[in-house]
């Protein structure tokens, strides 16, 4: 079969949209079943919570859950923290539904049992067909991503073979790698629109949880005097969590955003680069007593901003990471070095020079049996209650070093610090940038 007939024949199926409403009261299953019908949604009704588990333990295909609270026997609450502590359920958005407003405090705990959003009654029609349609969208995005992930492994699957079959004649190979560059091109294609679908919704957090911390702070002020050592603790880890969640949105935005610019590349002094990263720095570093010893590091073409960046996250790394009772001393040096010296790039850069940066520290160390994980988003070797940190950072200076043709590693003894090199191709020079920097003396 023709690689192109494979194509053809693979098809992405649109999603069936079902939505389980959950409502002791029979005219508000009604009501809220005549609202959303026309949109062609597939409806499953419940009348109270047990009623809405029994279903879920025969089906967990479900686009959206819309709960009433106040239901006999098993309230809204009760009844979503039931759904969640089942694994094939947990990715279910739930929408709560209710008659009565008790304030901001129930607005809370909604959130608190994994519901994403809060309508009141009397429902309004077109904000409740809205707020349905959002996530019906989004559960069709994800849906055709995924859909399109799998579209190109059985795609790739089905090149691998006509390879073998293809082989013995030139003819045939060309064919295959004009098809493999369209295979590429779809491929970047999917990832470019998957850092967008990444960015939009880190970007679309911020506004709820802005509210979460402002009422938070509010309610802090106002009430803090009144309540007992539990409800401070409460309140207080409420705060924490919502600055460690800001934080979180905060990186991925970061990580999300940093897609290469060709016309972004400057020719830049690194030394003078890092000297701007430390002035930013310079409280940071006068308290923990820091030492920092920086070799002269050569000029190359890079993108500014972005390997700002990169030096910002491991020089910030190594101040957090250092031990208890002695002063971090923190070393950065450079060393060129041939592309044939090093094993890990592709051939056709083995005549290319390259520069590898060290930042080298004298900190706690790790393992290095987890070197390979620490570049991974989210992975983290250390509690958050002893460091805090969201686990992106270098999963950015991975990036970014690969955006820049190069790579990083790292090196590292337990006990007694760890060093991180970042290896970049020279490329040609263009016009000396104006960093907006200054050397600074620590």
């Amino acid at each position: 079969m023709d690689y192109l007939d494979i194509e053809e024949d693979i098809t992405i199926k649109r999603p069936e949209i079902k939505l389980l409403v959950v409502d002791d009261r029979a005219d508000n299953l009604f009501s809220i079943e005549t609202i959303l019908e026309r949109d062609g949604y597939i409806i499953r009704k419940a009348n109270s919570g047990r009623a809405a588990l029994k279903i879920l333990l025969k089906e967990y295909d479900f686009t959206l859950i819309l709960m009433d609270v106040q239901m006999p026997d098993l309230n809204g609450f009760e009844t979503a923290a039931l759904i969640y502590e089942r694994d094939k359920l947990k990715h279910i958005p739930i929408i709560f539904i209710t008659a009565n407003d008790h304030g901001e405090e129930n607005v809370f705990k909604g959130y608190q049992q994994g519901g994403v959003d809060y309508i009141y009654k009397p429902i309004n029609p077109e904000l409740l067909r809205a707020k349905v349609s959002v996530f019906v969208d989004l559960y069709q995005k994800n849906h055709q991503l995924m859909a399109q992930e799998q579209k190109l492994i059985t795609i790739n699957k089905n090149l691998e073979k006509e390879i073998e079959v293809r082989k013995k004649t030139e003819e045939k190979i060309s064919d295959l790698n004009v098809q493999l560059i369209e295979n590429i091109r779809q491929l970047k294609s999917t990832n470019d629109e998957l850092e967008r679908f990444a960015y939009v919704a880190s970007h679309d957090l911020q506004e709820p949880l802005r509210k979460i911390m402002i009422f938070g702070d509010r309610f802090s002020s106002k009430y803090m005097q009144v309540l007992d050592k539990d409800g401070k603790d409460y309140i207080e880890r409420m705060m924490r969590a919502s600055e460690r969640m800001q934080l979180l949105i905060k990186n991925l935005l970061a990580f999300s955003r940093s897609a290469i610019n060709a016309d972004a590349f400057e020719y830049t002094d690194i030394k003078l680069l890092i000297e701007g990263v430390l002035s930013d720095l310079e409280v940071y570093v006068q308290q923990k007593g820091a030492i920092i010893c920086m070799e002269d590091l050569p000029k190359l073409s890079i993108i500014p901003s972005q390997c700002r960046q990169l030096f910002q996250n491991l020089i910030v790394n190594a101040l957090k990471f250092s031990k208890e009772n002695e002063a971090p001393v923190i070393s950065i040096y450079a060393e060129k070095i041939k592309g044939v010296a090093i094993k890990n790039i592709t051939s056709d850069k083995y005549s290319e020079d390259f520069y590898r940066i060290h930042v080298k520290d004298n900190g706690i160390g790790f393992d290095t049996n987890y070197v390979d994980e620490i570049f991974i988003p989210f992975k983290r070797l250390h509690s958050f209650d002893k460091f805090e940190g969201t686990g992106i950072g270098l999963s950015i200076c991975k990036k970014i070093a690969e955006q820049h043709g190069g790579f990083i590693s790292a090196e590292s003894v337990i006990g007694q610090g760890s060093s991180f090199i970042i290896t970049i191709p020279v490329r040609d020079a263009k016009p000396v940038s104006a960093i907006g920097s200054k050397t600074v003396k620590f």
